[in-house]
């Protein structure tokens, strides 16, 4: 298996307060990666540390088959970084920024206004390319900010809470932009403090709590192991409800609704085993559907904190 990320036992420290306790990641090519956790569980000094923007205490990190203690500059080389803060010049035009970038990159001077072109195309924003980048809105800024990324065309991306303070359209053109770049194949790792992004745009999840990595999976993986899934049973008439109720002991009555509810783990196994215990009884039933805990549930059973919204 190919990894685009390997962290192996990473450790840091800031003075007597331990941020990160022996961090192990494997992140695969061509995948979003989130870091999940609270306020000061170490989700932007993993970052930093990753994107050479600091030194660690201990552990090996590997990021597009370089060595990040012994190659720190083709680390640099090989990826892109999107802070929680943009890097967006105001007093510049949004092409000048790119251009900026484009120098900052070495690219050769016949490239430099065609990939800072290519990059206004991409991200919708050539009728904005002559405005100074002051007038843009929260959108468009976190927008030129990623392609300002993207000038030196990074294999990996570090987007640290990038949808912050976003309105929600604005919020799904940045995930549209995120699917795209997985697609061509960049590797993203992502923070973010909105579970439903993690949950939407995510291949593989890792909760981080003081440091340490309490969990890691798929979102559907982890919503599984947290109990309260149930499948629901509607049915048309009071005679199914009763047949199902005595066959499925542990199910609950719905009250005023000819329903039941059926504990799962929301899995393919568990609801087909279901189905054909239902059929082989020839129970009717007339509406199904699987509920499963969100990664809210996850998020506090995991880390026992409260989640801010936003």
């Amino acid at each position: 298996m190919t990894f685009a990320i390997t962290v192996t036992g990473l450790r840091k420290s800031f003075g007597d307060h331990l941020v990160l306790d022996g961090l192990d990641l494997n992140v695969k090519r061509g995948n979003v990666f989130s870091l999940l956790g609270a306020n000061g569980a170490g989700k932007t000094t993993t970052v930093n540390i990753l994107s050479t923007l600091l030194s660690a205490d201990a552990g090996a990190v590997r990021i597009a088959g370089h060595d990040l203690a012994s190659e720190p500059d083709a680390v640099r080389a090989s990826i892109g970084v999107t802070g929680q803060f943009s890097a967006v010049d105001n007093l510049l035009t949004g092409e000048e920024n790119l251009l900026l970038m484009a120098d900052l990159h070495h690219l050769p001077r016949r490239d430099r206004r065609r990939r800072a072109a290519e990059l206004l195309e991409q991200f919708d924003l050539v009728d904005a390319a002559k405005k100074p980048a002051s007038a843009y809105s929260g959108g468009m800024r976190r927008r030129l900010d990623l392609a300002m990324t993207l000038v030196g065309s990074p294999s990996v991306i570090f987007l640290d809470e990038p949808t912050t303070g976003l309105d929600p359209r604005s919020r799904r053109a940045m995930w549209q932009i995120v699917r795209e770049l997985v697609s061509s194949g960049v590797t993203i790792f992502l923070t973010t403090q909105y579970l439903d992004e993690a949950d939407e745009l995510a291949d593989r999840i890792a909760v981080l709590d003081h440091g340490r990595l309490v969990a890691e999976g798929t979102p559907d993986e982890l919503k599984r192991r947290i109990p309260g899934g149930h499948v629901r049973l509607r049915f048309a008439d009071q005679h199914g409800l009763d047949m199902a109720e005595r066959l499925l002991r542990e199910a609950s009555r719905e009250s005023d609704a000819l329903a039941l509810r059926v504990p799962s783990d929301g899995s393919l196994r568990a609801l087909k085993g279901l189905i054909d215990l239902l059929d082989g009884q020839a129970i009717e039933v007339d509406e199904l559907s699987v509920h499963t805990p969100d990664l809210d549930d996850v998020f506090l059973a995991l880390t026992e904190q409260k989640v801010t919204t936003r």
